[in-house]
């Protein structure tokens, strides 16, 4: 891949401007990239820190991924869809989408490894494929790539937020609105690192987050009032921006924290997995230029604790 800078900027390092493209390459991979010299400025070996000029020209050679450090895994996948440039997989709740600390093994991306002979490498050696990514607590729809020319126009309908994005979930509490939205900035918790917050401070690290609502079914506690922080609520919920835990968090910021989700204050009596999960997808073909959608339904798990409800 090659970029052109257009327009004067101010100082801005090789390795920060291409960590802000729709390439989806996370910085320190960047830099490893311009230390092994796979990426040049003017036809010439650079440094993460070169600071871009008017008129220069960025060359990027992704290398194809490293198939031999994540081993491949016969594990079953659940396809929805598959071609010759991406497929759609409905990920079941407790997988792990790529291989990280502590989850070398029995990931979607080993799986994926196994099941195709081609993914691209734009992800890097750890996430071959992988455009987009759900919790390992999470079930439901994702997309893969299995060429470059994929994960390019997928990152890109990510980044410009025009990929349909339906989530189903249970909440804690009988939302009061049929429908609404939530507009709140998420950034790290500024003690928990682990965890995603909303922040109201400006001199804290945020970025925009929006999620639209809209309820499905209410159930009242048994035996008590159909009102305040009661019951339960099956929600329909449609993300605008894509951040971490984005959905968990705004939830629980109103109130109504999902079933399940100890970490941001659901309780944990129905079940000790969180009730989430991505129903429905819709893109662009990065080849066809047609538009498609999917769905699937709710998992047995979570169709389970909703009877339990009723």
């Amino acid at each position: 891949m090659e970029f052109l800078i257009r327009q004067k900027s101010d100082k801005q390092r090789v390795d920060v401007f291409l960590s802000r493209q729709d390439i989806k390459l996370s910085r320190s991979y960047i830099q490893k990239l311009i230390e092994e010299g796979k990426i040049l400025v003017n036809d010439r070996e650079t440094k993460p820190s070169y600071q871009l000029n008017l008129e220069d020209k960025i060359t990027l050679n992704i290398p194809p991924p490293r198939k031999l450090e994540v081993t491949p895994e016969n594990i079953p996948l659940d396809i929805v869809y598959e071609d010759a440039d991406l497929l759609v997989v409905n990920k079941p709740r407790g997988m792990v989408t790529h291989p990280a600390v502590g989850n070398y093994s029995g990931t979607l991306v080993n799986a994926l490894l196994y099941h195709c002979q081609d993914l691209s490498g734009i992800g890097g050696v750890m996430r071959p494929g992988i455009v987009h990514r759900l919790d390992k607590d999470t079930s439901g729809l994702l997309l893969v790539a299995k060429t470059d020319l994929a994960h390019q126009s997928l990152s890109r309908q990510f980044k410009d937020r025009t990929v349909k994005k339906i989530y189903v979930a249970l909440v804690q509490g009988e939302i009061k609105a049929e429908n609404g939205y939530i507009q709140a900035k998420i950034g790290r918790h500024p003690v928990n690192r682990k965890k995603f917050a909303v922040i109201k401070k400006p001199e804290l690290k945020s970025r925009e987050a929006l999620t639209f609502f809209k309820v499905l079914k209410r159930f009242s506690a048994k035996g008590g009032s159909a009102s305040g922080g009661k019951g339960y609520t099956l929600v329909e919920l449609q993300l605008k921006t894509g951040r971490t835990h984005q959905i968990r968090v705004h939830m629980s910021h109103i109130g109504h924290p999902l079933v399940g989700d100890k970490t941001y204050g659901g309780k944990t009596e129905l079940t000790k997995s969180t009730m989430l999960h991505a129903q429905t997808i819709g893109f662009i073909h990065p080849r066809t230029g047609k538009y498609m959608e999917f769905s699937r339904p709710m998992p047995a798990d979570m169709q389970e604790v909703i009877q339990n409800i009723m």
